[in-house]
């Protein structure tokens, strides 16, 4: 893997600007959160597992919270083939994307990719444990699946198996029989938006009123292209992958167009094998 931007006086001089496979330790100090949301006072492993109030918090992203998406796309666009991701991933891409998890409080994913994706709990990694202690948070992220209608299958292990309980972010008019079929499947609803879905500002605050401020998501499409129309998103972690579809693949993020294009910045470029690792944030 090789550094191309930012490229400065000492990147001649800098292990980590050569053509080689990065550690993991070199990767989570590459996408290490900003140390406001890592000044975090709880973490993933801590949640009120009987609470569904999502009022906490401060502002849009409450009390320094940071949210990042992770996606992956091809070089005509595509951010998916026959419905997943997997086949324009690479190694390196899956490195990066279990870097990304192992820093994160949260996971927020959408119900759709839940299902397509055949989503499972995020594990504890021993190369990574001494890192989240010293950063106070538990064993493994959240995940937490934005979801209108609870229309998920909660005898899967991502609902019976995960090291932290799976939250749910839905709205206030969830059909209450599946709220109780969640919660009785041992899943946390909190409630982030007066009508049936989800408001994403709301939800980024109660995220952050948990203790979950170092936000992470992996769309899919629908869930960023709201994220982006809510302005909320606050970092874009994209593989550009040298791979073409055609088709008729969905893009990174879907839904209505925003007024305004919004501008990110280019906050670092890697490269390895044709992958390009991108790092953008929000000016």
């Amino acid at each position: 893997m090789r550094r191309l931007f930012p490229v400065t006086d000492l990147t001649a001089a800098d292990d980590t600007a050569g053509d080689r496979e990065w550690s993991l330790d070199e990767l989570a100090d590459a996408y290490a959160y900003p140390k406001d949301a890592e000044n975090a006072e709880v973490g993933a492993g801590s949640s009120d597992a009987g609470s569904r109030d999502a009022e906490g918090g401060a502002g849009v992203h409450g009390p320094g919270a940071w949210l990042r998406a992770n996606m992956v796309s091809s070089l005509d666009g595509a951010a998916q083939h026959e419905g997943r991701s997997q086949p324009i991933s690479g190694d390196t891409d899956m490195r990066i994307f279990g870097t990304l998890r192992a820093l994160a409080d949260v996971v927020v994913v959408g119900a759709e990719t839940v299902r397509l994706e055949g989503y499972r709990p995020a594990r504890a990694r021993e190369a990574f444990a001494k890192r989240r202690e010293a950063a106070g948070q538990g064993p493994a992220p959240a995940i937490a699946v934005v979801s209108a209608s609870l229309s998920l299958d909660f005898a899967l292990p991502l609902f019976t198996e995960p090291l932290v309980p799976t939250l749910i972010l839905t709205g206030a008019a969830a059909p209450p029989d599946r709220v109780r079929a969640a919660e009785a499947a041992g899943a946390v609803v909190i409630v982030a938006g007066d009508g049936p879905g989800v408001e994403p500002e709301r939800a980024v605050r109660a995220l952050a009123g948990r203790g979950l401020r170092r936000q992470l998501t992996e769309g899919g499409p629908r869930l960023l292209g709201q994220l982006v129309a809510a302005g909320v998103l606050d970092e874009l972690c994209l593989t550009v992958s040298p791979t073409m579809t055609a088709g008729g693949a969905q893009r990174i993020a879907g839904g209505p167009s925003v007024a305004v294009p919004e501008r990110f910045a280019l906050a670092s470029l890697l490269e390895e094998s044709g992958f390009l690792f991108t790092r953008y944030r929000r000016i």
